[in-house]
């Protein structure tokens, strides 16, 4: 019998064919990907009668409890961002919480998902998400790779876009000295490829309130605008 975990994934359609990609990658065409996951909680977690729960829980509790960061660490990954989303500007859903996860492969995250470890608790997260959009990323300053763990509670004010689009250096150009990244793929979500994904920290909410305005060309169904309360982040500067 094989200690492969049979994960449920009810909360967005898996990319096959992004997944063999990164599953085979050659180790010279492998290196860093920054995994950013939109995150839509249950109110309250369907976890499953074989799950052994007997208390009924929320949605973002059941993911609390999920938190894989001890598995990221034995596979030499790590969460470098976790933000509440405070607003959400343009877009056709809305968003619960935004996460990034830096793995030292792509092959390290879907080797991962066989660990027994990860299975145990992945149960956690199938109760508690209703839908995730999980989109692989390389940043344009590639000295990002370097940056180490950030520090909890410390507390910014960030907005976040997420674009469909032919133009990438159009799209971050439109935001002044943000933190860019380009989408390689989406992994997991509803279908929709995603291209760019950009965050920009700012000292006062109103601010980036003012700045999500300003993007004209972004339209619900092809991007998304948010507003985030960021408490771990390691990726912006202000």
């Amino acid at each position: 019998m094989s200690d492969k975990p049979n994960l449920k994934h009810n909360y967005g359609t898996i990319n096959k064919e992004y997944g063999l990609d990164l599953a085979t990658r050659a180790p010279e065409n492998d290196g860093p990907i920054y995994m950013v996951n939109l995150m839509k909680y249950h109110e309250v977690a369907q976890y499953q009668s074989e799950d052994g729960m007997d208390k009924a829980i929320s949605g973002r509790d059941a993911d609390d409890r999920y938190n894989p960061a001890s598995i990221l660490s034995k596979i030499g990954a790590d969460i470098v961002f976790v933000a509440d989303v405070n607003k959400s500007h343009v877009g056709s859903e809305d968003w619960d919480r935004i996460a990034i996860a830096r793995y030292a492969t792509r092959k390290s995250f879907i080797e991962m998902q066989s660990r027994k470890d990860f299975g145990e608790k992945h149960k956690h997260k199938a109760a508690g998400m209703q839908r995730t959009i999980i989109v692989c990323c390389r940043p344009e300053d590639i000295a990002l790779d370097r940056v180490g763990r950030p520090n909890a509670g410390d507390s910014r004010t960030v907005l976040m876009v997420v674009r469909q689009t032919d133009d990438r250096q159009g799209a971050f150009s439109q935001i002044d000295k943000a933190t860019n990244f380009s989408a390689e793929g989406t992994i997991i979500g509803d279908g929709r490829m995603w291209d760019t994904v950009q965050f920009k920290a700012f000292d006062s909410q109103s601010q980036a309130y003012e700045k999500a305005a300003s993007l004209k060309d972004c339209s619900p169904g092809s991007s998304f605008v948010m507003t985030l309360d960021a408490s771990m982040d390691a990726i912006t500067t202000r």
